[in-house]
């Protein structure tokens, strides 16, 4: 009766999101995680591009990375779900090394993490000489443990401006980095990866938005091409654009990003109408209810970082978590 009135309650967050029939061919797997987490004293964190049910419904704690990856380090369970790719889980056991921490499909991955490796950072260091190498968490923990600080798209330019230098190696979202360079007077230089959801959006888009939909706001993540960040009304984190729409209640909006943001930004703006141009991850996508499931139900998939550079990769995270 417990989980039935737990799930019911849970129903009440996204209706206006889910349908309720939909909501009820989720409403076996909600419970049976719900009794999950609580026999296996486990959490599940989630990344904002998750779907509402897993967002609104199973998840303890949510956010972007930077959230998520403050919120780990206070975690006492001793299982942690990460609901969201492969990076992110393993920052999670960076920061939780007694901790199992489970990933629930190993093939989530990033197009961004994929883009550079610790040899391409050995090789930046040998053309720029004692420049500082500046690592989004969007990557491998081989390449943060090449790395001497990490930051996340919330608070890029804190973390350059943090190291007193007049030249960053900023890796490797090249659209991250010209974007930041925009806000600094430190010399960015970028590597040529991208993230597969935001390079996809154009000035055209933005155009045809407003064109579609008089007065609407346009909200663009920074890992969008520069020309579409000055198109746009407002650039920022996943966090950043939430709280925007919390901040400034437009009547209407649209966020350049992946499709999951809006749906659950939307829970809790029932005023503001989103607009949704919608480019899904392939990879935050391979999450499901059902893989949330059986990786509590089977301990997997359990994810672990070598030793030989998790030293090296924890201090990089933890450095961008003091600032």
């Amino acid at each position: 009766m417990n989980e039935q009135i737990s799930a019911a309650r849970l129903y009440d967050r996204v209706a206006r999101v889910i349908p309720k029939a939909e909501w009820m061919s989720f409403q076996d797997d909600v419970e049976a995680i719900l009794e999950l987490k609580r026999k296996r004293n486990a959490v599940i964190l989630a990344h904002n591009y998750q779907t509402p049910e897993i967002f609104h419904g199973v998840a303890d704690i949510v956010g972007d990375s930077l959230a998520l990856a403050r919120k780990a380090i206070d975690v006492e369970a001793d299982v942690i779900v990460l609901a969201g790719v492969h990076f992110m889980a393993e920052t999670a056991k960076l920061l939780n090394p007694e901790k199992t921490v489970l990933i629930p499909d190993m093939a989530a991955g990033c197009s961004l993490a994929d883009s550079i490796t610790p040899d391409d950072i050995a090789l930046l260091r040998k053309a720029y000489p004692g420049v500082p190498v500046v690592t989004y968490v969007n990557t491998s923990a081989a390449v943060k443990a090449a790395s001497d600080i990490c930051c996340t798209s919330g608070n890029a330019r804190q973390v350059v401006e943090s190291l007193g230098v007049p030249r960053v190696l900023m890796l490797p979202d090249e659209y991250l980095a010209k974007n930041v360079a925009k806000e600094t007077n430190v010399e960015l230089i970028a590597w040529r990866g991208h993230c597969e959801v935001h390079e996809l959006f154009t000035t055209d888009d933005i155009r045809e938005l407003r064109e579609g939909h008089p007065g609407v706001i346009v909200l663009a993540h920074p890992e969008c091409p520069p020309e579409v960040v000055d198109a746009a009304d407002f650039s920022g984190s996943t966090a950043g654009m939430s709280d925007y729409v919390g901040r400034e209640r437009p009547a209407r909006v649209v966020l350049l990003t992946e499709c999951s943001m809006s749906d659950n930004v939307a829970v809790h703006h029932p005023d503001v109408e989103f607009i949704r141009p919608c480019n899904l991850c392939p990879h935050m996508k391979r999450i499901t209810l059902g893989n949330i499931r059986t990786a509590l139900e089977e301990n997997r998939h359990e994810v672990t970082v070598d030793p030989a550079i998790a030293g090296a990769a924890r201090r990089a995270v933890e450095r961008m978590l003091q600032i």
